[in-house]
């Protein structure tokens, strides 16, 4: 039997706490096994379910942990590469909660660290690890719906009451870019295969961080199943905005539509909606935890070599995307 890997978490933030901790936890072939943190009273949430938790008073007791083969990395958005690269140099794998950077040119060095090292880094993208992306990747390559002209999405929430919250502050990398851009700029390229050829963007900022953001442009993928390679992205993000969340591709002879998309079964069940004439088929994945999904992916390919489906070179490209919307952007006042 193949010995399970020993992991860590570095910080006791409430995320880890409520989604990831759990998932280590649940995770086939994963051992919760420590954490990081230097208030004991906070570790209480996490031994509730992992009663035998070791707790070291700092990150870096953690790392020199000897019995811990993998960390996760929660941290605020600005120490995301500094931990990663410390982790590396621990020789832990490590995954690392999104952005795992700020600047596309960060990533380079952990690349660089993660093959010299010979140990797995990733960021911690967990919707490519659910089946309804896999099968929307799927559908759209295939021709399912035709000749793919058109992607949208968008993404919000309202965390104006929470002015502390460390997605509403500059200096710990905040914004709504950061944050959930993240997720419709790349889901975009991952069920396309293209790139960002042309951006227009448009943002409101609040004490120095973007709250709402509009991007619109053109994507080139490899032909295969699109206009001539080509064909036109938008996309809204906000921290001040009603809780939504949809993604949809939208071709000559169809259209997908997912309604649940980053946050399955707790935003909503995951259901992807294929229309094809006046046929609407549609496919759910009730119960399905995508957390304790990517848990398991990334042990597979410690253990088995398995490719994993989030490598940091795809992290790259999502970075690149958002470093050219902050390039194009126009402030502007919605008042």
């Amino acid at each position: 039997m193949t010995k399970p890997i020993r992991w860590g978490i570095l910080g006791a933030a409430k995320f880890a706490r409520d989604h990831m901790a759990p998932a280590i936890h649940a995770a086939r072939g994963a051992e919760l096994a420590a954490l990081a943190t230097s208030d004991p009273a906070k570790a209480d949430g996490f031994k509730a379910f992992a009663p035998g938790l070791a707790v070291h008073a700092s990150y870096d007791a953690l790392l020199a942990d000897a019995s811990i083969e993998a960390v996760y990395i929660p941290l605020p958005n600005h120490l995301h590469v500094e931990w990663t690269l410390k982790a590396l140099a621990a020789g832990k794998h490590v995954l690392t909660e999104k952005p795992i950077c700020l600047k596309a040119d960060e990533i380079s060095q952990i690349i660089t660290a993660r093959d010299a090292s010979g140990l797995l880094a990733a960021e911690a993208y967990m919707i490519v690890h659910h089946p309804q992306w896999q099968r929307a990747r799927t559908l759209v390559q295939s021709g399912a719906i035709g000749t793919l002209t058109h992607v949208d999405g968008v993404f919000t929430y309202d965390n104006r009451t929470d002015p502390g919250n460390i997605r509403n502050k500059p200096e710990t990398g905040g914004g709504g870019i950061y944050d959930i851009g993240v997720y419709t700029y790349g889901s975009a390229r991952f069920v396309t295969g293209a790139e960002p050829e042309a951006f227009q963007a448009r943002i409101r900022q609040e004490n120095g961080v973007d709250v709402w953001a509009q991007a619109t442009g053109i994507m080139a993928g490899p032909g295969k199943g699109f206009a001539g390679g080509r064909f036109t992205y938008s996309a809204i993000t906000s921290m001040r905005l009603h809780n939504r969340q949809e993604m949809t591709f939208h071709g000559d002879k169809g259209l997908i539509r997912l309604t649940a998309p980053f946050n399955a079964n707790v935003f909503a069940e995951a259901q992807l909606e294929l229309r094809q004439g006046m046929s609407v088929t549609t496919e759910r994945w009730p119960g399905v935890n995508q957390y304790v999904l990517q848990v398991q992916n990334f042990g597979d390919s410690i253990r088995n070599g398995t490719p994993y489906a989030c490598p940091l070179e795809f992290t790259h490209g999502t970075a690149a995307m958002i470093d050219k919307v902050f390039a194009a952007a126009e402030v502007i006042s919605l008042a």
